[in-house]
């Protein structure tokens, strides 16, 4: 089946080149026969990755250890669910399924445009063969998932402890949905320049398709937050790692993507901006592989060294460099008909949400890249520290989160002075006297009071919008205000479901500032029955124990949680000794809704019982993952029936 597989990459590779050159010669030739021809390559080739996907679970699925990648990323003990997972833990099964996504969406795109779009779909799926082909370049020549080894193993290596989590077996194929698919929207910009058509058909394709990357690079990135905290053993979630930076970088730039589309749509302004940010999000995806598999940047993600960093530079500079002359020589087509009437406009707020969207991803990058540049330039290199981004970020973040609040009181075109007045004054007033009850309650910090200020804003700016919206409608329909809600939400799902997003993102801000300044951690070395204390908790450790599951020697230290000499809980908290990997640490967790008590079992002694306990009593995290759920549903909400207004 292996030997299938690879075929099936060959050909594909071949076919795919084949479709981007029949395509092109379609369209010098305008010629139906040379259309279909491509059209039906493009089916083939898609078949052919869908069959080496096929294979290479095959392989997995059925021990086949002579097959290199099936030996070193499972082994027998490994169970139905991680097994899968295997097929992305690894450098070549994560590009095959990276083809094998380009492969499904090309396979939609053209299914959904052959009769609605015929005049920019093969521009699109020109650019959706060459990426298609690029990858298959890399499997075939590259990276190889189907290499045999010249003996057969009894078994396999096994996958990666750390890799054996729920969180990991979703995360990385979200994430690869969200990278995978922003190639779609790019390859629709990059159509829509091409042929000069930049019509309402283009911007609701190019909505919802990028709607669905972002919806996809959330799931993955909180995800992947969550799996750092929960398997890690640190106490945290976000790290400013290198890979984790090179998945939030196209977060941002699609995010405001995604805002100024509005603008574009409303008012037919910020057509350039439009442009700019989802090639840069799509440049920024080859980016983030680049940082994964080049091993030119350190991390604890990323696959190591390889020779794949030169193909995948050379394949990020043709595609800036062609965008860029693309973008220059099409300025005249991209000029907004209408200006901007006021700053006190939404439009205005959505500009300026882009250029603070654009600086943080430029800190970001220049944080991200810096080491390996000055390393380069001389020989040394510089380290970027975590306060580096954390003193970056932070700004920026809040005058995003005042942005999320202040945008949803404001009007298009102009806002009057007295409706602004009339917005304002109770989202500011509850601000301060929420401001006035965290400093009683003993908050002294600066930063932290802000940060609470402006999220207090936010959510009662966007409840203050809302309800003025329900009363409006109940009084002109004749229905009570509670009837009003419902109707009014199902009548106008994409404005509301961004209510829902906005709201899932700052229930997530409150989750920040919860654990990043009120977090507390306490450390001690203790005895069997001694105890630390934490936050108002006493934590008594009860001693080790030990067993053997598979091929895993499992330590387990017990944990009774008491507050003012209540029992609360008990935890348990791991070391995992593995054969072939380090040992890996499965930390104790307690979630409520005001905080997480978190311990891990740093270090121990079997025969003595003694053992070295780190707890962290870290607040708000319950709003966190909760409001990653929230944007979620409400990302959902505006894929529902959704038809553009026309100009």
């Amino acid at each position: 089946m292996a030997g299938i597989g690879f075929e099936a990459l060959n050909v594909a590779l071949v076919l795919s080149a084949y479709s981007a050159i029949v395509y092109l010669l379609a369209i010098k030739r305008n010629s139906d026969r040379l259309l279909k021809s491509a059209q039906r390559a493009v089916y083939a080739w898609s078949a052919l990755i869908t069959l080496a996907a096929i294979s290479l679970f095959y392989s997995l699925f059925t021990r086949d250890f002579q097959v290199e990648y099936v030996a070193q990323y499972s082994n027998r003990a490994l169970s139905w669910f991680y097994t899968a997972a295997a097929f992305w833990g690894g450098q070549a099964g994560s590009l095959l399924f990276w083809a094998w996504l380009l492969a499904i969406f090309s396979f939609i795109v053209l299914e959904q445009n052959k009769k609605r779009d015929p005049e920019r779909l093969p521009y699109v799926m020109i650019v959706m063969s060459v990426a298609t082909l690029f990858f298959l370049y890399l499997l075939v020549f590259k990276s190889n998932p189907f290499q045999k080894l010249p003996f057969t193993p009894m078994d396999g290596k096994g996958l990666n402890p750390l890799l054996q989590n729920p969180q990991m077996v979703f995360h990385p194929p979200t994430l690869y949905l969200g990278f995978v698919s922003a190639t779609v929207p790019f390859a629709m910009a990059f159509a829509a320049l091409l042929t000069r058509n930049l019509d309402m058909m283009w911007l609701r394709s190019i909505r919802n398709w990028s709607l669905f990357a972002w919806l996809f690079l959330t799931i993955g990135n909180v995800l992947g937050m969550q799996w750092a905290y929960v398997e890690l053993g640190w106490g945290g979630y976000w790290a400013w790692d290198p890979v984790e930076n090179s998945s939030l970088l196209p977060w941002l730039t699609l995010t405001a993507f995604v805002h100024s589309l509005m603008v574009q749509e409303f008012r037919g302004m910020l057509k350039t901006w439009n442009i700019v940010l989802i090639m840069l999000t799509f440049a920024l995806t080859i980016f983030g592989t680049f940082v994964t598999r080049s091993g030119l940047i350190s991390s604890v993600h990323a696959f190591g060294v390889s020779d794949l960093g030169p193909l995948f530079l050379g394949y990020l500079a043709i595609i800036v460099i062609s965008t860029i002359v693309l973008i220059l020589n099409r300025l005249p087509i991209l000029k907004s008909k209408d200006a901007m009437d006021s700053w006190s406009s939404r439009e205005s707020s959505f500009l300026l949400n882009n250029m603070l969207f654009i600086a943080l991803t430029v800190g970001v990058f220049i944080g991200t890249v810096l080491p390996s540049i000055s390393e380069a330039m001389n020989g040394e290199k510089q380290t970027v520290s975590v306060e580096f981004f954390n003193r970056m970020a932070t700004p920026f973040g809040l005058v995003i989160f005042f942005l999320i609040g202040l945008g949803t009181l404001l009007s298009w075109r102009k806002t009057q002075a007295a409706d602004l007045k009339k917005r304002l004054w109770l989202p500011i007033a509850a601000a301060v006297a929420a401001t006035v009850f965290f400093v009683a309650t003993g908050i002294r910090a600066v930063m932290p009071l802000i940060s609470l200020w402006v999220a207090v804003f936010a959510f009662v700016a966007i409840i203050v919008s809302f309800v003025e919206h329900v009363v409006l409608f109940s009084k002109r329909e004749g229905v009570n205000p509670f009837m009003a809600v419902g109707k009014l939400v199902m009548k106008n799902k994409r404005r509301y479901g961004a209510y829902i997003v906005h709201l899932g993102v700052l229930m997530m801000f409150l989750g920040f500032i919860g654990s990043s300044a009120f977090s507390v951690e306490q450390t001690a070395t203790l005895d069997k029955e001694e105890t630390i204390k934490a936050g108002g908790y006493e934590i008594r450790y009860m001693g080790i124990e030990s067993w053997t599951e598979g091929d895993v020697d499992i330590y387990s230290g017990r944990f009774d949680i008491y507050k003012k000499g209540r029992f609360v809980s008990q935890l348990r908290s791991e070391k995992h000794q593995h054969p072939n990997f380090q040992p890996s640490t499965e930390v104790g967790i307690r979630t409520t809704m005001k905080e997480d008590i978190y311990v891990i079992l740093a270090g121990f002694e079997v025969v003595s019982q003694r053992a070295t306990v780190t707890v962290l009593i870290n607040p708000m995290m319950f709003w966190m993952w909760f409001g990653g759920i929230v944007m979620v549903a409400g990302t959902l909400l505006t894929f529902v029936q959704y038809k553009p207004k026309s100009r």
